[in-house]
């Protein structure tokens, strides 16, 4: 990660950039004169619809005069993340990253993080001229942005071929008071480290993450907090214990189940939340085959795994005051001669059966297991399930929403809330009692891929017969759509996004 220092009087910078913020025009009177020595005059009648609003940083008054006269120019108006680099060759700085703030929120400042991140790629070091009343909610989006729009994954290569293209390698924010913003800039690089761990985990290739890759992964991520808690069973200890979904779905593989098990249980804590995230390290479909484009991408088929389990050592990290379990099922659904059929009956953890005639339903059997064992050993008080689960999710809310579903207001808007606050969308859907009727088998307790309903809805409602007692205090996101971006944008970048880290961290964080 970029280094990113806080300071009061930075001198020398080569690179500057300056916050715009949107000005209501004014109705009628002469154009402010924002001009000065040898700046380019805006054409006459212009008025300014943007400005650059006072900073902590003494800037001389002709270089401000500068950039406000070249705001109506090059048609800035302010919208976050909107920016414009003006090269400045004989004068100091000889570069001058004019960057949009909006309403100057967290929103904003993230927004803005993630353009200056882009633009100022190949610098050495800038300097961010930070406004003069900025709070340290502009502070913590500004670095989220920074942080998380600079990622960039990498899978080992040589130093000379990593060296190969510059980076930003420094960026000194100005501000009044530094002490001030420490936390804030700590909340925004535990956050942003924690987004990059679930990022990496997802990009890795599934020739090389099998499930007990990944689970060595967290083991040796989790062992710099030693109070955290951590098991991994192995195939010989899920049969021993009744994990039936697991063992159908990662029966096809070479390379054998595993469950995680990360605890965080700080002594001042009064809640207790279990996370579950589906851990499929690769899904071909099993022998319900998907066809070649829908199996391409299946490398990110364990983000919700990798979502819950960096939340919780970002909660550690934090030293947030709840008491988090994460339980990440991972399992790899193969081809092969031991692959789970179509027909069978699974037995899950406490009991349940499930008839499948769908092995490329896997993830909801998994799942099952890890909930149903989270209500009879655990006991938590709420329980939060994230999951690449369906397809229906994209084709019901486009790709940047999770689908969320829950009975209970209070706990389904807390998180929404969160995640808006965090930049992650997700919109609540229904649980219709009209299709509970779909999830009937005549073989087994439940039939766990009906062909009937919307696919999101039953996937959910299937889950939801696992949570017993917990029933009304549980939530489900379907996050397959936004778990993956097609490309660049804001402050994710091409591959996996990370989804639910942000959101999981700032909810918690709210907890009493």
């Amino acid at each position: 990660m970029l280094s990113i220092r806080l300071v009061a009087d930075p001198t020398g910078f080569d690179a500057l950039v300056l916050p715009v913020r949107p000005v209501t025009p004014p109705v009628d009177g002469p154009r402010p004169d924002t001009t000065g020595p040898d700046t380019p005059e805006a054409p006459p009648g212009a008025t300014p619809i943007a400005e650059v609003p006072p900073t902590s940083l003494a800037l001389p008054a002709d270089l401000l005069a500068e950039a406000n006269a070249l705001l109506p120019l090059v048609e800035l108006t302010g919208t976050a993340g909107a920016s414009h680099l003006t090269v400045r060759a004989l004068r100091e700085p000889r570069r001058l990253l004019l960057v949009g703030i909006g309403a100057g929120d967290e929103a904003g400042w993230r927004a803005a993080g993630a353009a200056i991140a882009r633009t100022a790629a190949h610098e050495t070091s800038i300097t961010i001229a930070m406004p003069s009343d900025a709070g340290t909610e502009a502070v913590r989006g500004l670095a989220e942005g920074l942080w998380l729009a600079s990622y960039r994954f990498r899978l080992p290569e040589p130093a000379e071929v990593a060296d190969r293209d510059a980076e930003l390698g420094e960026v000194l924010v100005a501000v009044a008071d530094p002490d001030a913003h420490q936390t804030a800039l700590n909340l925004a690089r535990v956050t942003a480290r924690t987004t990059r761990l679930a990022r990496d985990l997802t990009n890795t290739p599934s020739s090389v993450k099998s499930p007990e890759w990944l689970a060595d992964q967290i083991v040796a991520a989790a062992a710099e907090y030693p109070e955290l808690r951590i098991r991994v069973r192995d195939p010989e200890q899920l049969a021993e214990e009744g994990f039936g979904g697991i063992l159908a779905v990662g029966g096809g593989s070479a390379t054998g189940p595993r469950l995680v098990e990360l605890g965080w249980q700080p002594a001042d804590a009064r809640t207790h939340v279990v996370l579950v995230g589906k851990g499929i390290t690769f899904d071909t479909g099993g022998i319900s085959i998907k066809p070649r484009d829908a199996m391409k991408l299946m490398r990110k088929d364990m983000a919700g795994a990798a979502a819950i389990l960096a939340a919780t050592i970002g909660a550690a990290a934090l030293r947030l005051p709840v008491r988090i379990t994460a339980l990440a099922p991972l399992a790899e659904n193969m081809v092969s001669g031991s692959a789970f059929r179509p027909g069978d009956v699974v037995r899950h953890y406490g009991g349940l059966t499930s008839e499948t005639t769908n092995s490329d339903a896997e993830g909801r059997l998994v799942l099952a297991d890890a909930l149903a064992y989270a209500v009879e050993q655990l006991e938590p008080d709420l329980l939060i399930n994230i999951a690449t689960l369906t397809g229906a999710n994209a084709v019901a809310l486009g790709k940047r929403h999770g689908a969320l579903y829950s009975e209970n207001d209070e706990l389904a808007r807390a998180l929404i809330d969160a995640g808006r606050e965090a930049g992650e969308l997700s919109w609540r859907m229904p649980l219709p009692n009209d299709y509970v009727e779909y999830l009937g088998s005549d073989i087994a307790d439940l039939y766990s891929a009906p062909a009937a309903g919307a696919g999101s809805v039953t996937a959910a409602l299937f889950l939801r017969e696992f949570t017993g007692p917990l029933r009304d205090r549980w939530v489900h996101v379907d996050m397959s759509a936004p778990s993956w971006a097609e490309g660049n944008d804001g402050v994710l970048a091409k591959g996996a996004t990370g989804y639910g880290v942000r959101t999981l961290l700032r909810w918690l964080g709210g907890l009493e």
